[in-house]
């Protein structure tokens, strides 16, 4: 790779266009694909159109460069189309089939930063029908364009496979930037999946991958992480990663990682007591969002901000937003709040079952722990452990903390009572420790004002007192020893 770099660079500064041609196209693998992007660009912007009007495929490399650095601005589109007029005058043969076949492998991945599901499906079935069997890089960048839209349609599995499959073709054949594409889905899936620790290895590999400095396509990757270590209640590494990955996102034009970054950042800041702070990185990241015309981020990011206004007391803000939406579990957390818990188990019920069709097992974990709460709520007390109990069965090999904690202090309250019962005393001495109990003095205004209006009460002195016992490490044994003899 480096000797066919210096070979290019040489040829480029020569003017032998030819060469420098041949040399991109780097017999069965491009330059651009090997992660060579920045001096293949630059070379093509450098030449005149002419060169480009001899030779039509430069149009199609180009615009390839383009979508592999995120750009934007320059229109892409434009650069596709002015390529398939150029080739409609060309011989008809398998070459100008193969130039066909990449500008749809090229419109496939175009579709992906806005979850364009028809077009990425459309184009990427275009694209393998007319492309060369032995274009490998372009066969296997479509691959994984059809991985990501069966992702975005909910099938995890076949997306899964897509992403396997395109990982195994693009080591084989050395093609580094698909390969950390279909890592980086494969990361995300393996992250609903409840599977933190497999999603945080593939996306370290990805990171080990690009080396230090980070190239900006890290940026997913980072982001990833960040989830993950916000998952396991690391707010401080989630923080740091989130951070990360928003300023390399920002290099970038046509992604819309900054969304994601901004969303993450928003849930630390709520996690930190930060209200505000968290209504600053949504406005922020729905900037973004508008500007950009992503709107498929709308939902999460309108779920958070329905969660911070619960987290301020302002239900009837929140009431009005959680109308404008589809969320039925920001739905349920509005019941709830509003002292409704039929309503919320009613809204949760299908959910439920389509999380279960569906094998979600995110979605699964997240429905249960808000049906713990509404059964328990209801007066179904040990129907509310026993679902509880389920869903720490699901958290607990992944080392999952926020779902529970991100509910305060009715699930605070619910653990305190499984704790008493001796269920899974382990993990759930673990997930009181991780609670911010000084959120739930009624004396201090940081106490989230939801949990005290409605249907949930604040924690009694006596609670706080245990949850303050468990997060100083003490046992079960010296918490109950403890309060025995403060009384």
């Amino acid at each position: 790779n480096g000797r066919e770099l210096e070979a290019f660079h040489y040829a480029a500064v020569a003017n032998d266009v030819e060469r420098a041609v041949h040399l991109i196209e780097g017999n069965g693998l491009p330059l651009y694909f090997r992660g060579e992007v920045i001096p293949v660009r630059q070379w093509l912007e450098s030449l005149p159109e002419a060169e480009f009007k001899a030779r039509p495929s430069l149009w199609v490399t180009y615009a390839s460069v383009l979508t592999l650095t995120g750009r934007l601005h320059d229109n892409i589109e434009d650069i596709l189309q002015t390529a398939e007029t150029a080739l409609q005058n060309a011989a008809h043969d398998d070459k100008t089939d193969d130039l066909f076949g990449q500008i749809a492998a090229i419109r496939a991945m175009l579709g992906v930063p806005k979850n364009q599901v028809e077009t990425i499906i459309t184009q990427s079935h275009r694209a393998l029908k007319l492309l060369n069997s032995n274009n490998a890089p372009m066969r296997t960048t479509t691959s994984w364009t059809l991985g990501y839209a069966y992702q975005v349609q909910g099938d995890r599995v076949a997306a899964s496979r897509a992403f396997e499959e395109t990982i195994i073709q693009s080591q084989k054949s050395g093609n580094i930037m698909t390969e950390i594409a279909a890592a980086t889905c494969l990361g995300q899936i393996q992250e609903t999946e409840n599977q933190p620790h497999q999603a945080e290895a593939s996306f370290k590999q990805i990171l080990q991958l690009m080396g230090d400095p980070p190239w900006p396509a890290a940026c997913e990757a980072c982001v990833g992480l960040a989830r993950i270590h916000y998952q396991w209640n690391d707010l401080e590494m989630a923080e740091q990663y989130g951070q990360q990955g928003l300023e390399l996102a920002w290099q970038l034009e046509n992604v819309d990682t900054p969304a994601a970054c901004g969303l993450l950042l928003a849930r630390v800041k709520l996690a930190q007591g930060d209200a505000t702070g968290a209504l600053a990185a949504l406005a922020e990241a729905d900037q973004f969002v508008q500007k950009r015309q992503f709107d498929h981020w709308v939902g999460a990011l309108t779920a958070v901000r329905i969660q911070t206004l619960l987290y301020q007391g302002n239900l009837t803000a929140a009431a009005q937003l959680v109308e404008t939406q589809d969320l039925p579990l920001s739905q349920a957390r509005v019941h709830l709040a509003q002292g409704n818990p039929s309503a919320a188990l009613a809204v949760l019920e299908p959910v439920r079952r389509q999380a279960e069709a569906k094998k979600w097992a995110d979605e699964q974990l997240r429905v249960m722990v808000l049906q713990a709460l509404a059964y328990d709520a209801v007066g179904k007390s040990e129907t509310g452990i026993q679902i509880l109990s389920e869903a720490l069965a699901l958290a607990v090999p992944g080392g999952l903390i926020r779902p529970f904690i991100d509910e305060g202090a009715p699930m605070a309250r619910l653990l305190y009572e499984a704790l008493a019962q001796g269920i899974e005393p382990g993990t759930v001495h673990q997930l009181l420790a991780a609670f911010p109990t000084a959120n739930f003095e009624p004396t201090l205004p940081s106490t989230p004002p939801a949990v005290e209006t409605g249907l949930f009460e604040p924690l009694s002195e006596r609670e706080i007192e245990v949850l303050q016992l468990i997060a100083e490490g003490l046992t079960n044994q010296e918490v109950a020893n403890r309060l025995y003899l403060s009384l």
